[in-house]
């Protein structure tokens, strides 16, 4: 295995054997190396030795899995853009060790079943939140789960690509991903949408951040979802609206003018050249992407 510069990630050399063949190695070869001495080809004799240590059920459930356990849960609860210190070389390493040992169907299923916990925790959590803070703590709730997600899926790269993709024809992140729909999204998204709505009727409610990220991660979990609020949804996903009508276009032309007055109303002054080019900017995204749906 090869380090990169910042010690964080780790990938295997073009020379290496893919991991299904090492395992054959490991196991068909197991009687010659610990009897000969002549170790297996393509493999040094210390990392023979190493391999060949069998991982019994108790070791999986006593040693190496509340060592993954111990990586994910930290994963999951830090905040988005802060960097945990775990060490990525030993749990790469549990993780190969123990899809060459058999173990892919256990580790797969804990993996599942610890995840699905948190989520069920956190959405409990957001069911006692209030409704002035229900946006923002979803949007941390969707953000940080996202952001664990791009640490834990190469974590487990192995049993995704020996186990999940080969036996089961799925992949590791879509079915992560469908852990938050079925058991955060679904169960709030109710709740969620006339929240939005209001927000968006009401201006500088929420960032604009915000609502982006609310928006697009609702997308990328459930499509269809854009059949509850489409013009919510077009705002912040390109083209899911059919072409406007040449009759709409006052319409629009309305909306920019209303997106004007609520911008001085709330501040953005003519004398103060800052927030009038803010407001410009506002209205000129406003405008493109009318101009956009109509194209």
């Amino acid at each position: 295995m090869e380090e990169d510069p910042n010690h964080n990630h780790w990938q295997l050399r073009p020379d290496c054997p893919p991991a299904p063949e090492l395992c054959r190695r490991v196991r068909d070869g197991g009687a010659r190396s610990s009897g000969g001495g002549g170790g297996l080809p393509g493999i040094s004799s210390s990392a023979s030795k190493f391999l060949m240590n069998v991982i019994t059920v108790e070791d999986y459930k006593n040693t190496y899995w509340p060592k993954l356990e111990s990586a994910i849960d930290q994963l999951l609860s830090q905040s988005p853009g802060d960097y945990i210190p775990i060490s990525y070389e030993q749990i790469y390493s549990c993780v190969y060790k123990c899809v060459c040992q058999q173990h892919s169907e256990q580790m797969y299923s804990d993996l599942m079943c610890k995840i699905t916990c948190h989520l069920e925790k956190v959405s409990q959590e957001l069911q006692a939140t209030s409704p002035e803070h229900y946006i923002e703590k979803f949007n941390l709730a969707l953000s940080q789960y996202m952001g664990a997600l791009h640490s834990i899926v190469p974590l487990f790269i192995y049993m995704n690509k020996f186990y999940i993709e080969t036996k089961l024809n799925r992949d590791l992140k879509d079915d992560l991903i469908q852990l938050f729909t079925d058991h955060v999204a679904d169960k709030h998204i109710y709740s969620l949408m006339p929240l939005l709505l209001e927000a968006q009727s009401t201006p500088f409610q929420i960032t604009p951040s915000t609502m982006a990220s609310i928006v697009k991660g609702l997308y990328t979990l459930r499509p269809e979802w854009v059949q509850l609020a489409p013009a919510l949804f077009s705002k912040f996903i390109p083209n899911i609206l059919p072409p406007a009508m040449e009759s709409e276009l006052p319409d629009y032309a309305a909306q920019d003018q209303k997106l004007q007055r609520d911008l001085m109303q709330n501040g953005f002054n003519r004398g103060d050249q800052s927030r009038k080019r803010a407001g410009e900017e506002l209205s000129y995204n406003g405008s493109c992407s009318s101009s956009q749906s109509y194209r």
